[in-house]
């Protein structure tokens, strides 16, 4: 079957679905890099800090906690997780292989996937966010949801303020310093310990924002929730670059312009492949560019 055509506005529209979706995607793929460019950690207990933030939105909703406290918990909590992770399961096993570190992380994913399982419960449980996050906004003969809108501008403020700190700040410099050398860095005076729970903290900072929209999109929470934002980050660090912040934004951009692509494209008994297709084209990038688009080495990192 052909692929379908689709109009000027429907294409609009598929650009701002890309950019939000994107958003999402950048901001977990961006904790993931942050921290394998600095311990060469793949992450994948990262999805359950999403997990973490969705689950005290859903406590203290429970509580009656205004929305208003319920955003800065949730941030906080993720950042909190994410600290006690590289304190309590990674920082024992630091020089370990690569592998070793793989299932370390994947054996605490399934822990806290667990915990959750145990003490809160297996089920799905509604998380309502303010009318503000389901409502639309017309533009000429293009309609918006403010979801979209706010996922971009919270994703975009939120890589504005990375790069400042990042190249303004004495802490920042020295992670940048940390990601392209980490032994030499440490040798010029670099506090690993120090580096190493600042990235995590912002990882958990960055997922916990992502969990805001994640949350608000779902309009439920589960343990595993977390599990496939986080593969779908993975993928998105892989195709810019694993190890390149700048690279893990360009990819989860790249990857979301893939699947709202096919989605606008592929004839209706096409989609439920669509993450095949997707597959299919992110080898197709991996093929003519191995290491990424931006590859630390390319970008001088």
């Amino acid at each position: 079957m052909p692929l379908a055509v689709i109009s000027f506005t429907e294409a609009v529209q598929q650009v701002v679905n890309a950019l939000s979706l994107g958003s999402t995607y950048a901001l977990l793929a961006l904790g993931l890099a942050m921290v394998f460019s600095i311990l060469g950690l793949v992450n994948f207990a990262h999805g359950e800090l999403v997990t973490v933030a969705g689950y005290t939105f859903f406590l203290l909703h429970e509580r009656d906690v205004p929305f208003a406290l319920q955003v800065p918990a949730a941030l906080i909590a993720a950042m909190v997780a994410a600290i006690l992770m590289e304190r309590l399961a990674f920082r024992p096993l630091r020089g370990a292989r690569f592998v070793t570190l793989l299932f370390a992380s994947f054996a605490l994913s399934v822990i806290v996937q667990n915990l959750f399982l145990a003490f809160v419960s297996p089920r799905q449980k509604g998380v309502p966010f303010p009318d503000t996050f389901s409502g639309f906004f017309t533009i000429g003969p293009f309609t918006f949801s403010n979801l979209q809108l706010m996922t971009t501008a919270a994703c975009a403020l939120a890589l504005v303020a990375l790069t400042v700190f990042l190249r303004r700040s004495i802490q920042g410099v020295g992670m940048l310093a940390a990601a392209q050398d980490f032994q030499v860095a440490r040798l010029m005076g670099v506090r690993a310990n120090r580096v190493i729970a600042t990235a995590f903290a912002i990882s958990g900072l960055l997922a916990g924002i992502a969990a805001i929209f994640i949350v608000a999109n779902r309009g439920t929470i589960e343990p595993a929730m977390g599990f496939t934002p986080v593969l779908k980050a993975f993928i998105a660090s892989v195709i810019g670059g694993l190890g390149s912040l700048s690279g893990a934004v360009l990819g989860g951009f790249v990857l979301a312009a893939i699947e709202v692509g096919l989605d606008a494209t592929l004839p209706q008994g096409a989609l439920p492949f669509r993450d095949a297709f997707a597959l299919l084209v992110v080898i197709a990038i991996l093929y003519v560019r191995p290491r990424g688009l931006l590859s630390r080495r390319e970008e001088g990192a």
